[in-house]
């Protein structure tokens, strides 16, 4: 997987990251249960704080396009194509009313 993060840019180092591998998943470059790169290696590789790359990482599972799980590490969510822009909170408001409707069936 390739992050390239420039450090003079306004946008944030962790929203430069989300917005790269929402751009990888967009273009299939990333497929569902892909396997995203350890939060060390990655702010290694990267040369960045661990806590940018957790940050990044917790973003896009906040908006459900990946889930972590502990001790295995962080893989591409299921159906997760077509993802836009559109705020945090439109999306995770989205998400609730899917999940909301599914639990009162």
């Amino acid at each position: 997987m390739r992050i390239i993060i420039n450090h003079s840019s306004m946008i944030p180092i962790y929203e430069q990251i989300v917005d790269q591998i929402k751009k990888q998943i967009n273009d299939h470059i990333l497929q569902e249960n892909d396997p995203l790169p350890s939060v060390r290696l990655l702010s290694k590789e990267l040369r960045i704080s661990a806590l940018t790359v957790k940050k990044a990482y917790d973003t896009l599972e906040e908006e459900v396009l990946t889930k972590t799980i502990h001790g295995k590490g962080t893989f591409v969510g299921k159906n997760v194509r077509g993802v836009t822009g559109g705020s945090r909170g439109e999306r995770t408001a989205s998400f609730r009313g899917e999940t909301d409707s599914f639990v009162a069936l």
